[in-house]
């Protein structure tokens, strides 16, 4: 016995139902797309301002880690003053300056351990002082070095997944721009190989060359990959003035930070 026809408003609700179906996941397929979208955008606004320096409500660390030469709180001073001018949250360690915490290695870690980002902020810590090959960043206060193992633990803490730009300058610094310091919210840019001196650390500079070149190359790009490449080719240019071995500036872009 043949099965009765169904009524013409039963097939067209039969007709109609597969497209509304493809249109609802069209629907739930955008709006997951642009929801994703634009928190990438929201993060990735306030990650590249940090090059400009930062954002008004990102977490900043600065460290000048020796007092020996006026060069490295040069550096610092200028960045803080870049950033107190945007209103940044900044914290500033120093081996010698008035007004600045003691650059220890425990308050220096406790201050990156310390910055906890809300949604929509990133962390920028800027480290600067003299460095020991295999060792790290040299901290005169406790005459300790701040190894890339015990500033990542304390990155993990203070800022976990939130866009995150590291910036090391020292001799040997290249240590930083490997595991495990290199996740993927996370871009370091170092002012030498791991097994190179950086240079610039003597009397009468006002910056190591390093960080003259950072300083001028943030007034250029607000692009982490340009300023490092900018960076480079400035340093390169005065290594072949000044008959310097090359340093070899190191970086690191992390997959989700350098989007």
């Amino acid at each position: 016995m043949s099965k009765a026809r169904p009524s013409l408003k039963k097939r067209s609700k039969r007709l109609l139902s597969p497209l509304s179906r493809a249109r609802r996941r069209v629907a739930d397929g955008e709006q997951k797309f642009f929801s994703s979208f634009f928190q990438k955008r929201t993060a990735c606004l306030a990650f590249l301002l940090v090059a400009g320096i930062a954002h008004a409500s990102d977490k900043v660390v600065l460290v000048a880690g020796d007092d020996s030469l006026p060069v490295f709180d040069n550096a610092a001073g200028a960045l803080q003053a870049r950033l107190h001018a945007g209103s940044a949250d900044v914290q500033r360690l120093s081996a010698s300056a008035a007004g600045a915490h003691a650059a220890s290695l425990q308050n220096v870690l406790a201050a990156v351990a310390a910055m906890r980002p809300q949604a929509g902020q990133g962390c920028f810590v800027f480290a600067t002082s003299h460095g020991g090959e295999h060792e790290g960043l040299y901290l005169s206060d406790t005459d300790d070095f701040l190894t890339p193992r015990a500033l990542d633990a304390a990155l993990v803490r203070g800022c976990g997944d939130a866009p995150t730009v590291v910036v090391v300058s020292a001799c040997f610094s290249g240590s930083f721009a490997r595991t495990p310091m290199t996740r993927a919210n996370r871009i370091v840019l170092t002012a030498a190989r791991a097994d190179r001196t950086s240079f610039g650390c003597q009397a009468g500079r006002t910056y190591t060359v390093f960080d003259k070149c950072l300083l001028d190359s943030l007034e250029t790009s607000t692009v982490w990959q340009t300023v490092y490449g900018l960076v480079r080719r400035c340093v390169s240019r005065e290594e072949v003035l000044e008959g310097a071995v090359p340093s070899h500036p190191q970086a690191w872009f992390g997959a989700q930070a350098a989007r």
